[in-house]
Protein backbone atom coordinates (compact mmCIF):
# COMPACT_ATOMS: atom_id res chain seq x y z
CA UNK A 1 0.00 0.00 0.00
CA UNK A 2 1.29 3.05 -0.80
CA UNK A 3 1.32 6.48 1.23
CA UNK A 4 -1.51 8.08 -0.27
CA UNK A 5 -3.66 4.48 -0.17
CA UNK A 6 -2.54 4.65 3.35
CA UNK A 7 -3.89 8.52 3.90
CA UNK A 8 -7.22 7.84 2.06
CA UNK A 9 -7.59 4.72 4.54
CA UNK A 10 -6.58 6.84 7.77
CA UNK A 11 -8.82 9.75 6.32
CA UNK A 12 -11.68 7.42 6.17
CA UNK A 13 -11.31 5.78 9.43
CA UNK A 14 -11.21 9.11 10.91
CA UNK A 15 -14.60 10.46 9.46
CA UNK A 16 -16.39 7.56 10.25
CA UNK A 17 -15.29 8.34 14.18
CA UNK A 18 -12.47 5.25 14.56
CA UNK A 19 -10.13 6.69 17.54
CA UNK A 20 -7.41 4.52 16.50
CA UNK A 21 -7.69 6.55 13.06
CA UNK A 22 -7.82 9.46 15.01
CA UNK A 23 -4.07 8.57 16.76
CA UNK A 24 -3.00 7.72 13.58
CA UNK A 25 -3.69 11.32 11.71
CA UNK A 26 -2.66 13.09 15.04
CA UNK A 27 0.96 11.03 14.72
CA UNK A 28 1.03 11.78 10.98
CA UNK A 29 -0.35 15.45 10.86
CA UNK A 30 0.51 16.73 14.25
CA UNK A 31 4.32 17.90 12.86
CA UNK A 32 3.11 19.54 9.67
CA UNK A 33 0.16 21.37 11.57
CA UNK A 34 2.50 22.30 14.46
CA UNK A 35 4.93 23.76 11.98
CA UNK A 36 2.64 25.76 10.47
CA UNK A 37 1.38 27.50 14.27
CA UNK A 38 4.82 27.98 15.38
CA UNK A 39 5.94 29.87 11.91
CA UNK A 40 2.81 32.15 11.59
CA UNK A 41 2.65 32.42 15.54
CA UNK A 42 6.20 32.82 17.08
CA UNK A 43 5.91 31.37 20.05
CA UNK A 44 6.20 27.28 21.42
CA UNK A 45 3.18 27.53 24.22
CA UNK A 46 0.60 29.43 21.61
CA UNK A 47 1.93 26.61 18.55
CA UNK A 48 0.95 23.98 21.16
CA UNK A 49 -2.39 25.38 22.29
CA UNK A 50 -3.30 26.10 18.50
CA UNK A 51 -1.94 22.52 17.50
CA UNK A 52 -4.39 20.45 20.15
CA UNK A 53 -7.34 23.06 19.08
CA UNK A 54 -6.67 21.85 15.49
CA UNK A 55 -7.20 18.08 16.00
CA UNK A 56 -10.08 18.79 19.06
CA UNK A 57 -12.05 21.21 16.18
CA UNK A 58 -10.89 18.35 13.61
CA UNK A 59 -11.98 15.78 15.17
CA UNK A 60 -15.41 17.51 16.43
CA UNK A 61 -16.10 18.08 13.60
CA UNK A 62 -14.76 15.04 10.98
CA UNK A 63 -18.62 14.82 9.84
CA UNK A 64 -17.97 17.59 7.19
CA UNK A 65 -15.02 16.07 6.12
CA UNK A 66 -14.47 15.69 2.57
CA UNK A 67 -12.48 13.98 0.65
CA UNK A 68 -10.80 16.78 -2.09
CA UNK A 69 -6.86 17.97 -3.39
CA UNK A 70 -4.90 17.34 -0.74
CA UNK A 71 -6.90 14.44 1.39
CA UNK A 72 -6.99 15.29 5.32
CA UNK A 73 -3.63 16.88 5.30
CA UNK A 74 -5.15 19.84 3.33
CA UNK A 75 -8.12 20.24 5.41
CA UNK A 76 -6.34 20.10 8.80
CA UNK A 77 -4.50 23.10 7.31
CA UNK A 78 -7.50 24.73 6.66
CA UNK A 79 -8.23 24.23 10.12
CA UNK A 80 -5.32 25.26 11.34
CA UNK A 81 -5.19 28.56 9.41
CA UNK A 82 -8.61 29.58 11.20
CA UNK A 83 -6.73 28.21 14.77
CA UNK A 84 -4.17 30.72 14.02
CA UNK A 85 -6.07 33.37 13.00
CA UNK A 86 -8.07 33.24 16.31
CA UNK A 87 -4.82 33.13 18.52
CA UNK A 88 -3.81 35.85 16.53
CA UNK A 89 -6.46 38.36 17.27
CA UNK A 90 -6.86 36.97 20.90
CA UNK A 91 -3.33 38.58 21.29
CA UNK A 92 -4.65 41.29 19.61
CA UNK A 93 -7.47 42.29 22.06
CA UNK A 94 -5.29 40.91 24.82
CA UNK A 95 -2.43 43.97 23.91
CA UNK A 96 -5.08 46.69 23.20
CA UNK A 97 -7.60 45.59 26.43
CA UNK A 98 -3.34 46.20 28.80
CA UNK A 99 -2.89 49.48 26.35
CA UNK A 100 -6.52 50.71 26.90
CA UNK A 101 -5.96 49.70 30.90
CA UNK A 102 -3.11 52.01 30.89
CA UNK A 103 -4.46 55.25 29.31
CA UNK A 104 -7.15 54.99 32.29
CA UNK A 105 -4.64 55.49 34.75
CA UNK A 106 -3.75 59.21 36.17
CA UNK A 107 -0.32 60.11 34.69
CA UNK A 108 2.63 59.79 37.13
CA UNK A 109 3.04 63.03 39.24
CA UNK A 110 -0.63 64.19 38.56
CA UNK A 111 -2.72 65.76 40.68
CA UNK A 112 -3.93 62.41 42.85
CA UNK A 113 -0.29 61.65 43.27
CA UNK A 114 -1.39 58.30 43.19
CA UNK A 115 1.35 56.07 41.33
CA UNK A 116 -1.12 54.42 39.23
CA UNK A 117 -2.02 51.42 41.43
CA UNK A 118 -5.84 51.19 39.68
CA UNK A 119 -4.11 50.26 35.92
CA UNK A 120 -1.72 48.16 36.95
CA UNK A 121 -3.95 46.39 38.84
CA UNK A 122 -6.24 46.16 36.10
CA UNK A 123 -3.67 44.95 33.65
CA UNK A 124 -2.70 42.60 36.36
CA UNK A 125 -6.13 41.05 36.55
CA UNK A 126 -6.03 41.06 32.17
CA UNK A 127 -2.79 39.37 32.30
CA UNK A 128 -3.96 36.77 34.86
CA UNK A 129 -7.58 36.58 32.70
CA UNK A 130 -5.40 35.42 30.30
CA UNK A 131 -3.44 33.07 31.53
CA UNK A 132 -6.36 30.87 33.11
CA UNK A 133 -8.23 31.03 30.20
CA UNK A 134 -5.03 29.53 28.66
CA UNK A 135 -5.37 26.50 31.43
CA UNK A 136 -7.21 22.94 30.53
CA UNK A 137 -11.15 23.60 31.66
CA UNK A 138 -11.10 21.66 34.98
CA UNK A 139 -8.45 23.54 36.12
CA UNK A 140 -9.99 27.14 34.91
CA UNK A 141 -13.24 25.89 36.44
CA UNK A 142 -11.69 25.25 39.83
CA UNK A 143 -9.47 27.99 39.78
CA UNK A 144 -12.88 30.56 39.45
CA UNK A 145 -14.91 28.80 41.53
CA UNK A 146 -11.60 28.81 44.19
CA UNK A 147 -10.86 33.20 43.74
CA UNK A 148 -14.21 34.33 42.31
CA UNK A 149 -16.87 32.68 43.72
CA UNK A 150 -14.83 31.98 46.99
CA UNK A 151 -15.47 28.69 47.91
CA UNK A 152 -12.96 26.56 49.48
CA UNK A 153 -11.46 23.33 48.32
CA UNK A 154 -14.48 21.07 49.72
CA UNK A 155 -17.11 23.36 48.67
CA UNK A 156 -15.61 23.02 45.31
CA UNK A 157 -16.07 19.04 45.42
CA UNK A 158 -19.58 19.43 46.37
CA UNK A 159 -20.42 21.91 43.96
CA UNK A 160 -18.99 20.02 40.84
CA UNK A 161 -19.23 16.58 41.67
CA UNK A 162 -15.41 16.42 41.31
CA UNK A 163 -13.82 13.92 44.33
CA UNK A 164 -11.61 16.16 46.66
CA UNK A 165 -8.56 15.01 45.54
CA UNK A 166 -9.28 15.67 42.07
CA UNK A 167 -10.02 19.49 43.02
CA UNK A 168 -6.61 19.71 44.76
CA UNK A 169 -4.54 18.19 42.25
CA UNK A 170 -6.23 20.85 39.38
CA UNK A 171 -6.15 23.93 41.63
CA UNK A 172 -2.00 22.25 42.39
CA UNK A 173 -1.59 22.17 39.02
CA UNK A 174 -2.96 25.31 37.62
CA UNK A 175 -1.31 27.06 40.18
CA UNK A 176 2.25 25.74 39.25
CA UNK A 177 1.37 26.72 35.50
CA UNK A 178 0.54 30.27 36.53
CA UNK A 179 3.52 30.52 38.73
CA UNK A 180 5.65 29.53 35.38
CA UNK A 181 3.35 31.92 33.33
CA UNK A 182 3.59 34.37 35.26
CA UNK A 183 6.98 35.12 36.94
CA UNK A 184 6.65 38.37 38.23
CA UNK A 185 3.50 37.18 40.09
CA UNK A 186 4.97 34.09 41.69
CA UNK A 187 5.15 35.30 45.17
CA UNK A 188 1.79 36.00 45.49
CA UNK A 189 1.16 32.46 43.83
CA UNK A 190 3.28 30.90 46.68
Amino acid sequence: MDEAEHDERLAAGFAAGDERCMEAVYRRWRPLVHALAQRSLGDEREAEDVTQQVFLAAWRGRSRYRPGPGGLGAWLTGITRHKVADALEARTRRARAAAAAARVAPAPGSASGAPRPVAEQAVDRLVVLGELARLPSAQQRVMRLAFYGDLTQAQIADRTGLPLGTVKSHMRRALHQLRRSLPEAAPALR
